[in-house]
């Protein structure tokens, strides 16, 4: 299968799935650290970003985790 095809048939797995919404995670490891992007999950609510969030990123102690809507996210100086 070409690259191509696969990634004509990604948005059809997404709707299938009902991935539809991309959350940016930010986390942090120490209070005095700043919040820092570690990836994304996908899913179409909150809720279910949360339970992604918690369970693909689990290899350290957080002491915060957030998700931001990707689509939210406002670009103020681009490269």
């Amino acid at each position: 299968m070409s690259t191509s095809t696969i990634r004509s048939q990604a948005p059809a797995r997404r709707e299938a799935l009902n991935e539809s919404q991309v959350w940016c995670v930010y986390a942090r490891r120490k209070y005095e650290e700043p919040l820092h992007e570690i990836g994304n999950v996908m899913a179409d609510d909150v809720e279910l970003a949360k339970v992604y969030a918690r369970s693909i990123y689990d290899e350290f102690s957080w002491v915060e985790m957030v998700l931001v809507p990707r689509e939210s996210i406002v670009t103020v100086i681009a490269s």
